[in-house]
Parts: structure tokens; sequence; C-alpha cells
């Protein structure tokens, strides 16, 4: 008779319904708990997650009332589904601790999606493994089976459980940074790009040291990182020195706060809002919707315009050519009104209008005037005051003359005489 066959049939003796009714019962209250409980809590949340029993408190409780009645159930009869329940719950436990892990920590990327799936195939196999009493002899024949580093082996089973222990040494830490950039430096940071930074180094710092730890729990001699050290070390120095750059660069932008995200920059000829500050490149949206990808060492080491650093206020220009015969003073006025009907002009300092030139065609006025809000775009509002400005133009009847030209006709040409020279005397046949 085979493990299956002899679990099916002890899961058909008497005292099955009853195990079926505290089990239903223990996963009941489980439910009920995080119910009242997680009412409230914020869909990103790691013990509740999404739905009640989506986050990591319902497995967690389920498996704490599960084992608890099993030995209770014990003392009066046989159990076995009680038995079968507990190995299911563990597994769905650490799937749902790493899924809510990795959705907080890294909520679109696919390489934390494609990890989630490859530990809930392991851990369901290991589940029905256990379930069935086949895993002591998979994990004694994963024992047998030995590789050669140097002068030491390993056995399979020991890279496994280093692979495990250090994925679940790793999630905690990602879940601890994740807790406190979440519920500590959004309520002490005030600063976007001070609280970033700060979270990025948090995580740096608690990743390296949980990789240690893990290192350190699986029986390597960290005293042999030392080596690894100095060759990463050359390794960036020489072949990832660009890389290398681009990171510090991040850190150093995000530091000393000299680009912000929010800022309007111009980086060679393009413009735009900083979207985002990665570790690697800075992300800018001009006003059109077109992104920019731009290395943070090009940030760094070249010249930059950052139109918000001191000031957000922004001087905007238009231009308006008016006829020779127009009240100069007149046309200031209108022009300046034109500027102030505009909910986005700044009364101070106050919109001035300036004749600039004496034109060919008239008299060449330009009206400046500040904004506070260039993210909201520029030629926006220099077309609604171009706009204004037309109609009070035309309503006070101020000519906006159209290019002149004047054309001299010579007296001899028109009497047939020679074109080529002015004055000429009329050629002789």
């Amino acid at each position: 008779m085979t493990e299956i066959d002899k679990l099916l049939r002890d899961l058909a003796h008497p005292g099955a319904p009853l195990e079926l009714l505290v089990l239903l019962g223990c996963l009941g209250l489980a439910w009920g708990l995080c119910w009242l409980t997680g009412r409230k809590q914020p869909p990103e949340s790691v013990w509740f997650g999404r739905a009640v029993i989506d986050g990591l408190l319902f497995p967690l409780l389920a498996l704490l009332f599960t084992y608890s009645a099993r030995y209770l159930v014990a003392e009066y009869q046989r159990v076995v589904l009680l038995k079968v329940a507990v190995p299911v719950l563990v597994s769905l436990a650490g799937i749902r601790l790493l899924a809510r892990v990795g959705a907080a920590a890294f909520p679109n990327s696919g390489v934390a999606r494609l990890g989630e799936r490859l530990f809930s195939w392991l851990a369901w196999i290991a589940a029905v493994l256990w379930i069935v009493g086949a895993l002591p002899a998979v994990m004694a024949e994963m024992d047998s089976i030995q590789f050669a580093f140097g002068k030491s082996r390993v056995s399979l089973l020991s890279l496994l459980q280093g692979f495990l222990s250090s994925g679940i040494v790793l999630v905690l830490v990602l879940w601890i940074s994740a807790v406190l950039e979440r519920r500590i430096l959004r309520q002490t940071v005030n600063d976007l790009s001070l609280r970033k930074v700060a979270a990025n180094v948090t995580r740096a710092v608690l990743l390296l040291l949980g990789l240690l730890f893990a290192l350190s729990a699986v029986g390597v001699d960290l005293t042999a990182l030392s080596v690894l050290g100095g060759a990463l070390g050359v390794g960036l120095g020489f072949g990832l020195q660009k890389l290398a750059a681009n990171y510090i660069s991040g850190f150093v932008i995000l530091a000393e706060r000299s680009l912000r995200i929010g800022d309007t920059i111009k980086v060679d000829t393009f413009e735009g809002e900083v979207i985002d500050i990665k570790t690697r490149y800075t992300l800018i949206r001009a006003t059109n919707g077109r992104e920019s990808i731009v290395p943070n060492e090009k940030l760094i080491t070249e010249r930059i315009e950052n139109l918000s650093l001191a000031d957000p206020r922004l001087l905007v220009t238009t231009e308006v050519t008016v006829g020779y015969e127009s009240d100069v003073d007149a046309v200031q006025r209108i022009l300046v009104n034109s500027a102030l009907a505009c909910s986005r002009v700044l009364h101070d300092p106050e919109p001035v209008a300036r004749l600039a030139k004496l034109g060919a065609d008239g008299l060449e006025f330009s009206l400046l005037f500040w904004i506070n809000d260039p993210a909201n775009g520029q030629l926006n509002v220099r077309s609604e005051i171009n706009l204004a400005m037309l109609k009070a133009l035309r309503a006070a009847g101020i000519d906006i003359p159209y290019p002149q030209r004047v054309v001299h006709l010579n007296r001899h040409s028109r009497e047939g005489g020679n074109p080529g020279r002015p004055g000429s005397p009329p050629s002789r046949g």
C-alpha cells in the first residue's frame, strides 16, 4: 500500500467529521479576528493585504489555532485531518509573507512576481511531501548529493537550506525597511527627495546586514569575503566605473538636494519637471508629455539650469507690433491689463510693457510677466494673454499692421529706357 492510499484510508476514520468541524472553526475564528482588526488597514498592509484573507495574519492565526486544536483533539480521538492542515497552512503563510513583502517593497516588479511563483511551487511541493510522509526520505537523498568546492564538500540539502534561510532573512529585511519608510520616514521627513535618499540608504544597509547574517547562519566564513570585496572594488574601478559613477551621483544629488522632485530644470535643450530620481538616472517630463531619462553623472558633471532652485517664479515674454500712429501709453495699459486678467500671472512683481524697438512695420512692444507654476506650461498662458491683447487692441481701434514694403518705379523704365541703371539715357535703335 502506498503512502497516498494509507493517507486516504486514515482520512476516512470515524472521527474525521469532528476534525473537519474543528478545522472549519479554527479557520472561521482566524477570519473573524482578521476582519475585526483589519477593516481600516491600508491595502498595502503586509498583515491584512487587499482582502481579509489576503495578508499574512490569517494563515498565521489559522496555523496557531489548528496546531493547538490538534493536541486538544488528540486527547480524545485519532488526529489525521488536522495534521494535514498544518503543513498546508505553513506553506500558505510562507507564500503570503513573500507575496505581501514583495508587493510592498517592489510594487511593479516582474522579478518579484517570478520569485513569488517559484517559491509557491517549492512550498506546495514541500507541503505535499510532508503530508505523504516522503519529506524525510527526500531530505536524506538530497543530503547524500555532494558538491566539491575546493577542499570542502557541500550537500544539496545544505545549499537549499542556505538558500531558504537567506531568502527568509532578506524578505524580513525588506519588510522592516518598508515599514520604516511608511511609518517613520513619511511622518518625520517632509522633503520628498530627502525621504527617498533616507529610504534607499536604510534599505541598502539593512540588506547588507541581512545578507551577512544569512551567510553567517549558513556557515560561510565571512573573512573570505574580504578578498571578494577587494576584487569587486577593482572591478568597479575599471569595468563598472560609469555605472558606479551614476549610482554615486544619484546619492549625491539626493543628499545635497541640488535637484529635487518637482523642480523644473533644463538639460541641454530639454526642459521639464523632475518626476523621479533613481539611484542610476533621473526622469524628466516635459510639458508636452515627453519623458527623458538622464544619467545622474550628467547632472553632476555638466551645467544644468534649475528654474526652481532659488525661486520657482519664471519670467515669460510675449511681443506685439502696432502702428506708428498708435498711442504708446494706451498700448502699454492694454498690454498690462491683458496680463493681469490671466489668473496664472503674478501681481507681484507686476507685468510691464516696454517699447522694445522702432521696427520697419511698426512699434514693437514686449510684455514681460511672471508665473510661479512653470510645470503647468508656458505656451498656454502666453496664448491666453495674446488673445486678450488682440481683443483689447481691436476694441480700442489700435492697428496691428501687416508687413509693408515700398516699391519705387524708375521714370525711364516706364518710358522704355534702359532698366539696368537709374538715370541712363534711352537706348537708341
